[in-house]
């Protein structure tokens, strides 16, 4: 049972919501992903989509993040989403697609917090997880190194 935050957490590629996940050339690793803040939450009536580019050393350390705000969802350009996309993996040089792990983290951008965020139990002695916000798309649990998550 974790009854701490993890220091670390293993991400395994897949076709989902971890699609982009890997090392660079160099050994940095990576998450491509795309949080959102649901529509009528966070004073966004409409929503909001975003898309993150998270770069981490070889040693897990997150060492930058670049955020887009896509705007919400119902206005969103797909065919600009899709280039952007492809811009940020470009920009990363030549990429292997594998497990990665990363230490927990949160930032703040558009006055949203981003990241992969510990969060402790509601019920006392229950494990803690981590979460993929804003959007709480992804939950990580012990064990920290499985790479899973759950949606």
């Amino acid at each position: 049972m974790a009854k701490r935050p993890p220091k670390s957490i293993a991400i395994n590629p897949d076709g989902y919501a971890a699609e982009y996940v890997g090392r660079t050339a160099d050994g940095r690793q990576f998450f491509l992903t795309t949080p959102f803040v649901p529509a009528a939450g966070h004073d966004t009536p409409a929503g909001c989509e975003f898309l993150a580019l998270y770069v981490f050393d070889t040693s897990g350390a997150l060492v930058s993040a670049t955020i887009d705000n896509l705007g919400p969802r119902t206005a969103m350009d797909e065919p600009a989403r899709l280039a952007r996309r492809d811009a940020l993996l470009a920009s990363l040089g030549a990429v292997t697609y594998r497990r990665i792990k990363v230490a927990p983290f949160r930032i703040e951008m558009f006055g949203v917090e981003f990241g992969l965020i510990p969060q402790p139990s509601e019920e006392a002695g229950d494990d803690w997880s981590v979460i993929a916000e804003p959007g709480n798309y992804m939950c990580f649990w012990p064990p920290w190194t499985s790479g899973d998550y759950d949606t």
